[in-house]
């Protein structure tokens, strides 16, 4: 079975940078639809970014041109980097999976706090 971990969470000043990593075991991601999500305290899951097999990327408008993501299909990872962030992008950020008919398999999550 598929499992994920991120990383790469931390604190930053508004304006900054920061790098997530998520790496799979237990099987390859190669063949599998991968995004990533985040939570805010008190707020729903939002959509950050989407990437598919052959490197497609989907955003929302709010982050296009400020989050990257990519996709290492040899080291079994997938990547988000993220500039110019702000304190709204604060929240706890996922990595996930489409295996099945869903995002079936999720990480445990990073965080990542924006500071004024």
């Amino acid at each position: 079975q598929v499992q994920l971990v991120e990383s790469g969470g931390g604190l930053v000043q508004a304006g900054g940078s920061l790098s997530l990593s998520c790496v799979a075991s237990g099987g390859t991601i190669a063949t599998a639809l991968m995004a990533w999500f985040c939570q805010a305290p008190r707020k729903e899951r939002e959509f950050v970014s989407l990437i598919n097999t052959i490197g497609n990327t989907i955003y929302p408008d709010r982050l296009q041109g400020r989050f990257v993501i990519s996709r290492d299909n040899d080291k079994n990872s997938v990547y988000l980097r993220m500039h110019s962030l702000k304190l709204e992008d604060t929240a706890v950020y996922y990595c996930a999976a489409k295996i099945g008919d869903d995002f079936d398999v999720w990480g445990q999550g990073t965080q990542v706090t924006v500071s004024s």
